[in-house]
């Protein structure tokens, strides 16, 4: 028998439990959680391993395994625990550890994982903006027809977002890569020749959310993703869409409400906005047993119905004609987008890249269940 030796890492230990994963320690390794679980593969089933790895501080073992990503938070585990333990709650603090881990720069890592820096994630573009608006004679109240594009002009918005998004694109891929590299240890060639069929499998059941019904308490959640994921989805189609009115159609914003690029932006916008209350009403609600959502994740849901908020708010404004409410929602709008989609790797959003890498591979080596 191979002698191994462990060593336990007891600030991660910490660190889990004060992410949400305070009940770590009331798991007995009893295994109930991983027999009512519906989406764990029969082969070393998950979260009683995860459970174990985290109580003795494994933090390689648990930051390299593809595990903590199938879960999917269902808690049917925390429904019927015997203990209290909440295995849900406890892979999802692991997660949160895992993207301020596994984030490139970690600076960045930790200052948006840690809610309590939310406010200094904030301040970032915050100053940029100020900076940029105050140097090029922009930071003031246009008289006239309200057109956001003679406050913040269009250039400005591209130079800015194009070149902080594709820093934390690139940040995001080699993240994703070391992730990939632990997961296979090393070995990336091993499973190249499947890659794509399972890639193209994990991507379907991606745009399906197949895998939320397998869920049983906390099925209802598939219908929250759906809304949030196409509204997201619906966002970035209308942003493409501007920006070949602009450069190709010299079409300038404010586009008119007949537009079909109007019914699509409104519609997502909707659907984003219903998602977040969603969330938010998911979260609250009594489903039968004891859960906690971290405050990781109330940051995420808090922000984006903010996101929602503004951007109705800003377009409401503008038609009503108040300049001097409309440009500075404006503002507070652009904060909340650069938020969104400049830190994506390191938020809750970071998740939908490190979960399709971790099927992807699961289905590369045949361990993954099948949907």
């Amino acid at each position: 028998m191979t002698e191994q030796v462990i060593s336990p890492n007891i600030n991660f230990v910490n660190d889990i439990i004060a992410s949400g994963g305070d009940t770590v320690k009331k798991c007995f390794q009893c295994a109930t959680c991983s027999v009512v679980c519906n989406a764990t593969p029969d082969k070393r089933p998950f979260p009683r391993k995860e459970m174990l790895y985290a109580q003795w501080g494994l933090k390689d073992r648990l930051l390299s395994s593809p595990d903590i990503w199938l879960c999917h938070n269902c808690n049917d585990c925390t429904k019927y625990c015997p203990r209290g333990a909440r295995p849900g709650d406890v892979l999802s603090a692991i997660r949160q550890k895992f993207v301020e881990e596994n984030s490139i720069p970690g600076i960045m890592g930790k200052i948006v994982t840690q809610p309590k820096m939310t406010l200094l994630s904030l301040a970032i573009p915050f100053i940029l903006f100020l900076i940029l608006l105050g140097l090029t004679d922009h930071l003031r109240i246009h008289e006239g027809e309200i057109v956001y594009s003679k406050f913040f002009p269009i250039r400005y918005i591209e130079t800015v977002f194009i070149s902080t998004v594709g820093l934390a694109g690139i940040a995001y891929l080699l993240s994703l890569s070391r992730f990939w590299k632990g997961m296979s240890k090393g070995d990336v060639q091993a499973y190249s020749k499947g890659f794509v069929p399972a890639f193209m499998k994990t991507l379907l059941e991606f745009v399906k959310h197949s895998r939320f019904l397998k869920c049983g308490p906390n099925a209802e959640r598939r219908v929250v993703h759906i809304l949030v994921f196409y509204g997201f989805a619906g966002l970035f189609i209308t942003t493409t869409w501007v920006t070949i009115y602009y450069y190709f159609f010299e079409k300038h914003t404010p586009i008119l409400l007949s537009d079909p690029l109007k019914w699509v932006a409104n519609i997502s916008a909707a659907s984003l906005l219903i998602g977040a209350v969603l969330l938010i009403v998911n979260r609250l609600k009594d489903k039968g047993f004891e859960s906690k959502s971290s405050s990781f994740d109330w940051t995420f849901a808090i922000i984006i119905l903010l996101l929602c908020i503004t951007g109705i708010l800003t377009a409401l404004i503008r038609l009503v004609g108040i300049a001097y409410l409309a440009y500075p929602m404006y503002f507070i709008h652009l904060l909340l987008v650069f938020y969104t989609i400049v830190y994506f790797p390191y938020s809750k959003l970071a998740h939908i890249g490190y979960r399709m890498t971790a099927i992807t591979y699961s289905k590369m080596i045949n361990r993954d269940i099948e949907i």
